[in-house]
């Protein structure tokens, strides 16, 4: 017989045998626990009935044999009603700490019988809830995070006017309103985030001129100096070639990426540091693909990320470019946040099918993203 043919023929004996293992399953002590229940009466039956042949042959009295029969049983019985019952206590333990707010309890695996399978199912639903709480809190931190940059710039624009540094003019209001307006959107968007996992959210993508809006963004940024933990004094400003270039994206979730960039430059920036942000035709331009690619840095004159850290630094709470302290010529800024700022960044430039990385500088940090145009959109 040729080595294929005993290879085939090993093949079909080991399935055979298996689909047999698998029908005997309801016979097995170990795999279920109805098989476990008949073997305890039929070891109970089997010690009963031996104890009573040896009463006859040595001529013990019967209710000593009887006596001793009970308490075997009882002993067997005991001993495979706690092994049967084992995992449902601490399933019971485990709910009750869920029901408290608990998810990270889990309960012991490893059995093949029917408590085996509900026991991977109980800490299956248990992870999933813990996902779930833990996707509703990063929520409230993203709705938090997203809610404090227009709340912080319309407060700013008010608090000018009322201690008199600025006039109400249509001019000033203007501005107000279009901060008002920007809250409500960011309000619009609440379901968007809270299905940020599962990349349905919908863009409303139009072409637009790169140089009007990202001095929008960045005026918005000026007018927010001072106010919570931004600092006045670190310069920004825009770098755009050619000042004609156009983009197709959405705003509103771009200006969360841009918006969120800055925020970190800012608070990593050393005393009168200066960050830039620079846009220009994207790669795909230059190759001959879409062209309306868009190319943007944030730059800043900070400590940099380390190289190790490059690659984590956009997760969720890692707090890499976040947490740390700035080092200046000067000084030291405290850099403080929920690490929530890049995560969204990197979401809203997937959701465009683009990409964000930390790029090498020679000084600071340098984020690039790249949104691909009309060619990249997701359908």
């Amino acid at each position: 017989m040729s080595r294929w043919k005993r290879s085939a023929a090993a093949r079909v004996g080991s399935h055979w045998w298996e689909r047999l293992w698998e029908g005997l399953r309801p016979l097995d002590p170990y795999r279920s626990v109805k098989a476990a229940l008949g073997a305890l009466v039929i070891v109970s039956v089997v010690i009963t009935t031996l104890l009573a042949l040896f009463a006859v042959q040595s001529a013990t009295e019967l209710r000593v044999i009887t006596i001793i029969s009970i308490v075997a049983s009882l002993l067997i019985t005991q001993f495979v009603a706690q092994s049967v019952t084992a995992p449902l206590d601490e399933m019971t333990d485990a709910a009750k700490a869920m029901a408290g707010g608990d998810y990270s309890r889990r309960v012991r695996g490893g059995r093949r019988d029917e408590f085996g399978e509900l026991a991977e199912n109980f800490n299956r639903m248990a992870a999933d809830l813990e996902a779930v709480d833990q996707h509703r809190k990063e929520l409230v931190a993203n709705v938090s995070h997203e809610l404090r940059t227009p709340i912080a710039a319309l407060r700013a624009v008010l608090e000018n006017v009322v201690d008199g540094v600025s006039d109400a003019d249509p001019e000033t209001m203007r501005t107000a309103l279009s901060q008002t307006e920007r809250l409500g959107r960011l309000v619009a968007h609440l379901l968007d985030l809270s299905r940020l996992d599962s990349g349905v959210v919908p863009l409303h993508s139009r072409r637009f001129e790169v140089w009007p809006y990202l001095a929008g963004v960045l005026k918005e940024a000026n007018m927010s100096k001072g106010s919570g933990h931004s600092r006045k004094d670190v310069h920004l400003h825009l770098d755009v070639s050619p000042p004609e270039l156009t983009a197709y994206a959405d705003p509103e979730r771009l200006h969360q990426v841009v918006a969120n960039l800055i925020d970190n430059a800012v608070k990593h920036s050393p005393q009168h540091g200066r960050v830039t942000v620079r846009a220009r035709p994207g790669g795909e331009a230059a190759a001959g693909g879409s062209a309306d690619s868009l190319e943007v840095e944030v730059l800043d004159e900070g400590p940099g990320i380390p190289e190790a850290e490059r690659q984590r630094v956009f997760d969720r709470f890692n707090g890499t470019h976040s947490t740390e302290s700035t080092r200046g010529a000067q000084g030291i800024s405290p850099g403080g946040g929920t690490g929530l700022g890049l995560a969204i960044a990197r979401w809203a430039v997937e959701l465009h099918g683009g990409s964000i990385r930390v790029a090498e500088s020679p000084r600071g940090c340098r984020i690039q993203l790249t949104l691909p145009g009309t060619s990249g959109q997701p359908d």
